[in-house]
């Protein structure tokens, strides 16, 4: 099977809405999105997430179900390096994380006790495994340490067979770490995700019985770049590449 994960759209967070390049990106994203063969849509309970599909499920006459433990990971911290405060529990300073070997730890890094003074965070954490997990058990697939155990029948002749999520930055990252046994903590240190672009993997069965998820792309935002639409910089600390 194959999960598109994609990011909502450039946000207006303090309007609870897009911009209006947002707007513009989520309509470029629906010229793209009917093109593909899904199976089933979802979404976060968040705004901004439902605009950007909006115009999409629009145009194929279809509706996403509301995944609450897709929402992004608003617990709050206060920065170990600059004391500020009220910031999300990622954006930390390469002197501050590189050091922190927790961080690294695929299985155990939401334990590390800075993420300890975000009360929730690692409550959500555990939803998100266990909803993405239970999702895929709807498909066929059970979870067995770091892969997938599968149903035989269930999942034959299923590498057609697509899911999206439309989500966020940090919460996709969340879900791509789990799915790629990798830290989210690293990936969301150092991958930028633009908004609408979509990331996608694909479940390899190469036993019988057995599955591990593959990333095919990370942040493709090919459908901005056709269309002439700059790829916005909203998460990013940097200038990026614009157009390419």
């Amino acid at each position: 099977m194959r999960i598109i994960f994609i990011r909502h759209a450039e946000p207006d967070y303090e309007h609870n809405t897009l911009t209006e390049k947002g707007f513009r990106e989520a309509h470029i994203l629906s010229d793209r999105i009917p093109g593909w063969k899904v199976d089933r849509f979802y979404v976060s309970p968040l705004a901004r997430a439902q605009l950007t599909l909006e115009p999409s499920l629009a145009k194929m006459r279809r509706t996403a179900q509301v995944l609450p433990w897709m929402r992004e990971f608003t617990y709050l911290i206060t920065d170990p390096t600059t004391g500020q405060e009220n910031k999300v529990p990622w954006d930390f300073m390469p002197r501050y994380w590189t050091k922190r070997p927790a961080f690294y730890d695929k299985d155990n890094w939401y334990k590390d006790d800075i993420f300890g003074t975000s009360e929730g965070y690692e409550e959500a954490v555990m939803n998100l495994r266990q909803g993405l997990d239970e999702l895929l058990a709807e498909y066929g697939y059970k979870r067995d340490g770091a892969m997938y155990r599968t149903d035989i029948e269930k999942t034959k002749g299923d590498d057609d067979k697509t899911i999206v999520i439309c989500a966020h930055l940090g919460a996709n990252l969340e879900a791509i770490g789990y799915l790629l046994g990798i830290s989210p903590v690293v990936l969301q240190q150092t991958i930028y995700l633009a908004p609408t672009s979509i990331s996608i993997l694909n479940s390899e069965q190469r036993l019988p019985g057995e599955a591990m998820f593959r990333a095919q792309c990370i942040g493709d935002v090919a459908h901005l770049l056709k269309a002439g639409e700059p790829v916005s910089e909203y998460g990013a600390f940097c200038r990026v590449m614009r157009q390419y």
